[in-house]
């Protein structure tokens, strides 16, 4: 343990991972509801502010809890803190944070971001 914390495992890489590529869906999801396309650079503009969100998330817990975001209850703050990074940054790089695009970020983020955590606790537990 380094500064007691633990090591990254596969499990943490996995986590990740699989944060990340929630991210992409979520926004690539959000873009093609608009018809907007698919481009790689039309993506990355909506997506940046999630993906810092996201980082801030995972660095919060790392640094408050001494653990990684693995179980669902790290995956709460990583979670409300993509959520809130990512639109203070979507304002202040003027895209638009209208009420129901907060409440469908919202809600599919928390399914996501929480849920697979709790999936894969309830998995852990069965074994």
């Amino acid at each position: 343990m380094a500064g007691g914390l633990p090591r990254p495992g596969r499990s943490t890489a996995v986590a990740a991972v699989l944060d990340v590529l929630l991210v992409i869906v979520f926004t690539g999801v959000g873009r093609r509801t608009h018809e907007e396309g698919l481009d790689l650079l039309g993506w990355a503009h909506t997506a940046w502010p999630f993906l810092v969100g996201l980082g801030i998330g995972w660095a919060l817990v790392v640094t408050t809890r001494r653990t990684w975001p693995i179980r669902w209850v790290e995956g709460v703050p990583v979670w409300l803190v993509t959520l809130v990074a990512g639109m203070a940054l979507r304002a202040l790089s003027g895209q638009g944070t209208a009420l129901p695009f907060v409440v469908v970020a919202t809600l599919f983020l928390a399914a996501t971001l929480i849920g697979w955590r709790v999936l894969a606790g309830l998995a852990a537990a069965r074994r």
